[in-house]
């Protein structure tokens, strides 16, 4: 974002301050208000921070009125139809799409840190046979920070090592938790075996079971990884600055960007999605009840998988993801019910003048937790999948605030409405 000529003026009262303004490569314009405080010993009021920009970023791209996400200039369609998952890390990560040499030096590096430390396997057995998937890969990354070192003085040489590290252990963390959860013996990641391959072979294969991995699964993982790759300031994103604003390692903001993720109103959508339309077919499958409660302000209940905070149209990430889903369906030939209601459900909020006024579509966790469901993935490992996805637009974020020429620790400020000053009484004096 770069700085402008124009100006907005601020008056208080008989007072007057001149705000710079900055425009983006996509034409959004931001006031500059860093001087405000100290000119005029005022600080903006903006729950949740919807209207405040905390940083200036060249990762990704988003305009929620016409439907845009674009990482690196890219549209997130023009990737899911042209690269792989590791290609779009790299791309987060550095900037630009790998050739064919950096991609395979990318790979590889990726193959050579699959494994997990030993020692690291031992953990698995001491956490409870029904410990949530995002509370193991949380602890388990936050981990690696006492087996890995973190980016050293050189830091280009470190930063494909760094990122190849996290991405390929992260992936088998999940894949071992999933199978500690089933009490199962762990399957180890394997070199001859591609990103997303390995990945649904650990998660599926066993040592009496070792049929081969189905390659439609395969290109779905790399769609749906991609489409969750990065998202702009999101919660988790956020916080993974945050974190690290404060000069905790790579490790110790991931792990916190995943507890982030986790949250029903995040990450944990897509999880609370296959619920919904579980709880609908239990009910006989009743779209028509579900909408109508959904419309009842007396009535707590939500569509889950509808409406975004920054899309006021369709997600973009929500089209490709209905057209994995159709892709994965016909390929396995299976019917699933869920998805009998989920398309009915999507049919008739879509006509609903209620839902249109309020701009409430389909998001992109309607769809991907029933794609991962037709592969076999468990409910309770769709946020897992999520921050698998989303773990190189986290990496890419950090990276990106730990390099900024103004890089400080975040402090936002806060309208104190508490009590004013009081004086302490002795006890016996208290009523």
């Amino acid at each position: 974002m770069s700085p402008s000529n124009d100006t907005a003026t601020l008056r208080l009262g008989d007072q007057s301050i001149d705000l710079p303004l900055r425009t983006g490569s996509e034409g959004e314009r931001a006031l500059d208000i860093r001087a405000l405080r100290r000119a005029t010993g005022l600080i903006t009021y903006d729950p949740g921070l919807v209207n405040t920009g905390a940083c200036e970023s060249s990762i990704t791209f988003t305009d929620g009125e016409r439907g845009i996400l674009r990482f690196r200039g890219y549209d997130v369609e023009d990737l899911v139809d042209h690269c792989e998952f590791i290609e779009v890390a790299y791309l987060l990560v550095h900037g630009w799409l790998p050739n064919a040499a950096q991609k395979a030096s990318f790979s590889r590096l990726l193959n050579q840190n699959a494994l997990i430390h030993e020692d690291m396997i031992h953990f698995f057995s001491h956490y409870p046979e029904r410990a949530h998937p995002m509370a193991v890969l949380s602890a388990m990354v936050v981990s690696l920070s006492s087996f890995y070192p973190e980016l050293g003085e050189n830091r280009q040489e470190d930063i494909d090592l760094t990122v190849t590290r996290l991405l390929s252990k992260l992936r088998t963390v999940a894949a071992f938790s999933y199978k500690k959860s089933l009490g199962e013996p762990i399957v180890y990641p394997r070199h001859d075996m591609k990103y997303c391959q390995n990945f649904l072979n650990m998660m599926f294969s066993s040592p009496v079971v070792r049929d081969p991995v189905n390659p439609v699964l395969v290109d779905a993982l790399n769609k749906l990884l991609i489409l969750h790759a990065d998202h702009e300031q999101n919660c988790s994103s956020s916080v993974v600055r945050a974190v690290g604003s404060a000069d905790a390692n790579l490790y110790a903001s991931i792990s916190a960007g995943i507890c982030a993720l986790w949250g029903p109103l995040h990450g944990g959508a897509n999880q609370h999605v296959i619920e919904m339309l579980q709880q609908i077919q239990a009910d006989g499958g009743h779209v028509d009840r579900a909408i109508a409660r959904a419309k009842d302000r007396n009535d707590p209940y939500r569509l889950m998988g509808f409406g975004h905070r920054i899309y006021k149209s369709y997600d973009p990430r929500a089209r490709v993801a209905k057209r994995i889903c159709r892709d994965v369906t016909a390929a396995l030939d299976r019917h699933d019910p869920l998805l009998d209601i989920a398309m009915e459900l999507e049919a008739a909020a879509l006509a609903d003048p209620y839902f249109q006024e309020r701009n409430l579509y389909p998001n992109v966790d309607f769809y991907t937790g029933l794609t991962y469901r037709q592969m076999g993935i468990p409910t309770d490992m769709l946020t897992v999948m999520f921050a698998i996805g989303r773990l190189p637009g986290w990496i890419a974020q950090w990276l990106e605030l730990r390099s900024e020429d103004e890089f400080r620790i975040m402090r936002p400020r806060q309208i104190y409405v508490g009590p004013p000053q009081r004086t302490v009484k002795p006890l016996g004096e208290r009523s």
